[in-house]
């Protein structure tokens, strides 16, 4: 019969690999960022782009050398905020139904319906956008519309592409909240959409925006689905929720294949991925603030 490892040995061979796994993840988030900031950063140190020019500018075209992101940046943030807006209501309203109203049929049916929406791969979703919403948005709007492409397109499409990331996370945050609270709004004779409204909501509130700002998070870095449906206009600031666009991601993704490296034009490409990479990075730490924060009312 083999001899057992003793008790002290196995822990350090746990801990042992535990810690290298650890520090594999560490190297790998260390070396992306510097990476794209070491390449990024050589618009501004080596090609001597001015970096308020390039934030601030109203135009992108690396062709003539005017590398103005700001039309980029405003494409990112409008379709990032209006998919949002689209789905939060209805991502809010789910979670109620689900855990509140009907946690029976909300959890045997309704969240696995909601669940498979992730595993459609983005293409398809821009597909649809493609041929529904476009076409939508030319009936509706006719000539205004041009092509039916543009940011209103992109921020609806975004908005079903996030739906189930803020619905799944807001039905877990309903769900923590602790029955001992509901039970007590019912005691002093509030009815069940006061608790909802009062109690329920007003102590999930730091995990619902948590699940807010995945959700916006999913939508800043998403490309394909939205490259297909926002008309791709890079050259200028757009003036309406109509008009034609580009963000950040789909300017990566189009310029690449067109850049040489080393090139000016590369190196700005590569300060998109920057800037794209720094909102991650806010994003995340307002998620971790919010959490801190959560966790000190809840003692």
């Amino acid at each position: 019969m083999a001899k057992l490892m003793p008790k002290r040995s196995l822990e350090n061979v746990g801990l042992t690999v535990t810690g290298l796994c650890i520090a594999l993840v560490a190297l790998v988030v260390v070396t992306l960022i510097v990476m794209v900031a070491q390449q990024g950063l050589a618009t501004f140190l080596q090609d001597g782009v001015d970096f308020w020019s390039f934030i601030s500018g109203g135009n992108w075209i690396p062709e003539d050398g005017r590398f103005g992101a700001l039309p980029l940046i405003v494409g990112s943030f409008s379709v990032t905020l209006l998919s949002t807006v689209f789905a939060l209501p209805v991502a809010l309203g789910s979670a109620i139904f689900v855990v509140e109203v009907a946690p029976g049929f909300g959890r045997r049916v309704f969240q696995p319906l909601v669940e498979l929406l992730v595993g459609i791969p983005s293409v398809v979703y821009g597909v649809l956008g493609l041929s529904v919403v476009n076409a939508a948005m030319r009936a509706i709007f006719g000539e205004a519309a041009g092509t039916g492409a543009g940011i209103l397109s992109g921020a609806i499409v975004l908005a079903v592409m996030i739906l189930p990331t803020v619905t799944t996370l807001s039905i877990d945050a309903l769900d923590a909240v602790p029955n001992e609270y509901r039970e007590g709004s019912y005691a002093l004779g509030c009815t069940r959409w006061q608790t909802v409204w009062h109690v329920v909501l007003k102590s999930a509130l730091p995990s619902l925006m948590t699940a807010v700002i995945l959700g916006m998070t999913r939508a800043f870095g998403e490309t394909l689905a939205v490259q297909m449906v926002i008309g791709g206009v890079e050259r200028s600031m757009p003036t309406g929720l109509l008009d034609p666009a580009a963000t950040l991601t789909t300017a990566l993704t189009s310029g690449l294949s067109n850049a040489t490296t080393g090139s000016v034009q590369y190196h700005a490409l590569w300060s998109l991925g920057l800037l794209l990479l720094a909102m991650s990075l806010v994003f995340i730490a307002v998620i971790h603030l919010i959490g801190k924060k959560g966790a000190k009312k809840r003692g």
